[in-house]
This record gives structure tokens, sequence and C-alpha cells, in this order.
């Protein structure tokens, strides 16, 4: 099968033909119409977090995938041969850009029927991020009040709108060039980095959604009521900060859920929750999605069209 892989750290990928991945007692062979892209696999590829999610060479790029189940395992019991599904898998199976994966039953979920591939695998990684982060970790409840870092990113974008089915108060941060997409997501105030600082706008807040850590993530605190909460998803240090501020501070790295996944296939399905895609690249442009990533300009999430 075609597969978008490296062979070691630091190289640039490769499309390249490996043998079809196979098939486990309670997992599902699914044929893969689209991947996504997320930041994380640029830091994976260039071997910062080996120490924390070790790989063996060669490696499939991507954790995103939407498909349709080709293949079921002896032990699988909730999906059959025909279901178009969505996920987020763990990655110890393989990765998701290539024409075939196989993916554990618990991670995965039925696609939301109302939307594409494409959109469909834009939703695992960057929707189970701001789920987690906002009701798992955040506890965010109605009419509280939460700030969303990099509200034009791929957690951001569909953070905003998962706070606002919520029922809170949203407010964001973004470049200038994508305040008005900002308030077209929902939320009810947002903050050009590049002129103001948030910092000294935003205060009394329950909960702060951090994308970006260092300077922005120590500022974060200041916005915080007290006994407000912190999540941040880029692994940082800030206990020390949290106990001065007197505010909880949770940092995390999400985990794959195929329960949740049907969860935000309900939204979807409810046309609360709608993907946002920049661009769409087929799998033999794959490095050239990860240079557009690294750019750091992109709105809502890049996908792979491998089918």
């Amino acid at each position: 099968m075609k597969a978008a892989i490296i062979r070691e750290y630091g190289q640039e990928v490769e499309i390249t033909d490996i043998p079809k991945p196979e098939l486990l007692a309670d997992a599902v062979l699914v044929e893969v119409h689209s991947a996504s892209i997320n930041p994380v696999d640029n830091i994976i590829r260039a071997g910062y977090m080996k120490e924390y999610i070790p790989i063996k060479f060669p490696f499939i790029m991507g954790f995103d995938v939407s498909g349709v189940v080709v293949e079921v395992g002896s032990d699988v019991s909730n999906f059959k041969k025909g279901d178009e599904v969505y996920a987020r898998p763990s990655g110890q199976l393989g990765g998701t850009i290539a024409e075939y994966a196989v993916i554990n039953e618990k991670e995965l979920a039925l696609k939301p029927v109302n939307i594409s591939h494409q959109e469909a695998a834009s939703i695992p990684l960057a929707g189970l991020t701001a789920w987690q982060a906002l009701v798992a970790k955040g506890k965010l409840q109605k009419g509280q009040k939460v700030l969303i870092h990099a509200g034009s990113g791929g957690v951001g974008t569909l953070a905003i709108q998962m706070a606002k089915q919520v029922g809170a108060y949203v407010a964001s941060t973004t470049s200038t060039s994508n305040v008005e997409m900002v308030k077209k997501l929902g939320a009810d105030e947002v903050i050009d980095y590049k002129n103001k600082n948030f910092e000294e706008l935003l205060s009394d807040y329950d909960l702060v959604i951090d994308m970006m850590g260092g300077e922005i993530l120590e500022k974060s605190f200041k916005v915080l009521k007290k006994g407000g909460t912190l999540v941040s998803i880029k692994g940082q240090d800030t206990n020390d900060l949290a106990k001065q501020y007197g505010v909880q501070f949770e940092s995390f790295f999400m985990w794959p859920s195929g329960e949740m996944l049907s969860e935000l296939a309900q939204f979807i399905g409810d046309g609360v929750l709608k993907p946002v895609i920049d661009r769409s690249y087929s799998i033999d442009e794959t490095q050239k999605a990860y240079d557009y990533l690294q750019t750091g300009r992109v709105k809502g999430k890049v996908v792979i069209a491998v089918k």
C-alpha cells in the first residue's frame, strides 16, 4: 500500500509502498479516505518527544483518519464491514496517512453522516483535545467565562464552538487577519494579540485553555479568578505560579476515545460543531502539507486526501 513514512528522526516525509498492516483480533482494517495533520506530528518527526512517544521505523505519519471498514477482527462487536468511521488512533498500530490503517475498536466511532471524509478526518485529535481540555479537565459549565488561546487553530476553532454549546462566555486570542473568522465561530470577545495585551483586558475568568506555553501561559494566570483553572496542552510545569495566583493548573496530552468521538459526532450531526479546513493536499503532497503547517498561518486544519 502507499504510505507517508519517515525512516529516522528529522527526515522529510517519504511516499513509498509498504505491506498492508496485519489485522488484530480487537481491531478493524480501515480503507483510508482522508487523514489530517497536526503540529504534534512535526514535533514527533523531529524527535523531540521520543522519550514520551517511542516510535518504530519506518513510521507512518498521521494521527487522524476517516474511512471505511473493510475487515473486522474476531473480537470486534461494534463495527462491521462497510461502516464509515473516524478515529484518532494511538499510533501503536501505525499511522494514518496510508491507504489502509489498523485501528483498535475502542478508538473508533461512526463517522458523522452529514460531513465528508475530509471534514471528518479534521476532527479527531483536535476535537478530542478541545473537549477533554474544556470538559474533562476544565469542568466548564454554563454561564462561566473561558479564554481560549489561538482561536483560529485546529484546536481553537473547535473549542470555541464547543464552549458556546456548553453555554459559556468565550474570549479568544488570534492574529489581526483572523479576528473576523474567530468572531464568526461564536467567540463573544476576540483580542488581536498583535496589537493588544489580553492580560490587561480580561479578568475574573473561570477557565483558560492554553495551546501556546511560554510567556502566554504565564500571563494567562493573571486573567483567572481565585479558584479558577488553567488547562495547558504544552506540558509546561507552572504549579508554583498556580499556587501564587490561587488557581488550579492542569497539563495533559489528549487520549484516544471512540466514546468521546461518538459524542462529538452527535454535535456535528446537530449542526452545532462545524469543521474548519484551510487546505487539502494529496497523499503525494504530504511533505508540502507539513511545510505549510509549520508556517503557523493555518486556519483550522490541513487535510490529506488519500482516496
